[in-house]
C-alpha cells in the first residue's frame, strides 16, 4: 500500500528540535483570485480556509507560537471595498473558528494599533481575546493594523515617557528592557518566519523581533498553501545551524 506522501514529509520532522515561534506573512490571495478571474475577496476567502488549516496544524505540532500578519498599517491604502470585506472576513472568522480555538486550548492575542479597526470588528477581536485568554497550548498572535517601523516608534515614545516619569533611567534601557514596549513584549523572536507567494521581502513585519530569525520563502500563493509546506518550512528550518552571530 502507497504511503501518504504528507504523512512521511511529517515523520522527518524532529519533534524535539521544532521552532518554538513561528511567523508567517500571508501573501498571494489577490493574484490567487486575479489568476482565477475572481475578486479579489475570493481570494481573502480562501485564504482564510488556509488559517484555520494551518493553526490547526501548529496546534497539533505543539508550536509554542504562531504570528499571523493578517492586516499592516500600509493595507489602508487598498479600496475600501476590499478594506470592509477584509473586516468581515475577520469577524466571519471569529464566529465560526472560536469555540474550535477555545477547546484546543489556544490563547489568541493581537499586535497592532485596534484603535482604527472598525468598531464592529474590534468587538469581536475583544471577545475572542477575552475568551481565550487564560489558554496555555499555544498563543495565536494575529498582526491586525500592524507594521515593525509603528511598533519601534511607539515603544520609543512610550519609553520616553517613562524615562520623564523617573519610572526608569536612561542606563537601565537594554534590549531586554525595551522588549517590554513592544507588542511581544511576552512571547519570544520568531525562530522562523515563512513567506509565500514568491516575495523576497519581509513588509515591515516584526523588524525588531526578526534579527536572527529563520526565514523560508516559497511560490507558493497563501490560498495554495498547505500543511505539507509548513512541514517542508519546518523540516528545511532543522537543517540549519543556528549561530546567532557565533561561529
Amino acid at each position: 500500500m502507497e504511503r501518504n506522501p504528507v504523512t512521511e514529509l511529517r515523520e522527518k520532522i524532529d519533534m524535539d528540535r521544532l521552532p518554538s515561534h513561528i511567523a508567517i506573512i500571508m501573501d498571494g490571495n489577490g493574484r490567487w483570485a486575479k489568476k482565477r478571474l475572481l475578486p479579489r475577496t475570493a481570494g481573502h476567502r480562501e485564504g482564510m480556509k488556509r488559517v484555520i488549516d494551518i493553526v490547526q496544524v501548529a496546534s497539533e505540532l505543539n508550536i509554542k507560537y504562531l504570528s499571523l500578519y493578517a492586516f499592516s498599517t500600509e493595507n489602508w491604502k487598498r479600496p475600501k471595498e476590499e478594506i470592509d470585506g477584509l473586516m468581515k472576513l475577520l469577524v466571519e472568522y471569529i464566529r465560526i473558528e472560536l469555540d474550535r480555538i477555545h477547546r484546543n486550548n489556544i490563547k489568541i492575542q493581537t499586535m497592532g494599533d485596534l484603535s482604527k479597526i472598525p468598531e464592529f470588528a474590534r468587538k469581536e477581536i475583544k471577545r475572542a481575546i477575552d475568551t481565550t485568554q487564560n489558554n496555555t497550548k499555544m498563543v495565536l498572535n494575529i498582526g491586525l493594523n500592524y507594521g515593525g517601523r509603528d511598533e519601534i516608534i511607539r515603544g520609543i515614545k512610550s519609553l520616553l515617557e517613562d524615562i520623564r516619569m523617573g519610572k526608569i533611567n536612561i542606563e537601565e534601557v537594554d534590549e531586554g528592557s525595551f522588549k517590554n514596549y513592544l507588542y511581544t513584549k511576552d512571547i519570544p523572536d520568531p525562530d522562523l518566519l515563512i513567506r509565500p507567494s514568491g516575495e523576497l521581502r519581509i513588509s515591515n513585519f516584526m523588524l525588531y523581533q526578526i534579527a536572527y530569525t529563520e526565514f523560508w520563502f516559497s511560490d507558493i500563493l497563501w490560498p495554495d498553501f498547505k500543511e505539507e509546506h509548513l512541514y517542508m518550512a519546518i523540516i528545511d528550518y532543522q537543517r540549519r545551524n543556528r549561530r546567532f552571530g557565533g561561529i
